[in-house]
């Protein structure tokens, strides 16, 4: 099992300057279970989700659609605490390797990627777990 995150303020400032955000000063992050290795979602996170995450082990990410800080969890209680942050070889995406609490995806499946080509359709290859106004209060 990895250990948790504890980077110095030196390694937070060295990793931001890693990454490579895209023009709108963004990077793709993926979610993956470090005991399973189940890619569980897929966000977008800025510079500060990025320091958000490493300074407080807990996955912050970049709503685009709210234009916010997302903190994975503060609504549904579904939050992800992150054991390893990596970076891709070219810098332009991220992977984060969390310990999921619950489900990982706001439908209530444990993974967002629950949709596949089967036969002459897209079908629904997971179940949901926990339903969405569980989770939101009807707001999912």
């Amino acid at each position: 099992m990895a250990t948790t995150l504890q980077p110095s303020d030196a390694a937070i400032s060295a990793t931001l300057a890693a990454i490579r955000f895209d023009a709108a000063g963004l990077v793709p992050a993926i979610a993956q279970a470090e005991d399973t290795g189940e890619v569980l979602m897929m966000a977008w996170m800025n510079g500060d989700a990025v320091a958000e995450t490493l300074r407080t082990g807990r996955a912050c990410y970049w709503s685009r659609s709210r234009g916010a800080l997302w903190r994975k969890g503060e609504s549904s209680g579904q939050s992800q605490h992150v054991v390893d942050l990596r970076l891709d070889c070219d810098g332009d995406t991220l992977l984060l390797l969390v310990r999921q609490k619950g489900v990982a995806c706001h439908t209530g499946r444990r993974s967002c990627f629950y949709l596949a080509p089967r036969g002459d359709a897209v079908a629904e290859i997971a179940e949901v777990l926990v339903p969405p106004e569980e989770l939101y209060g009807g707001k999912g």
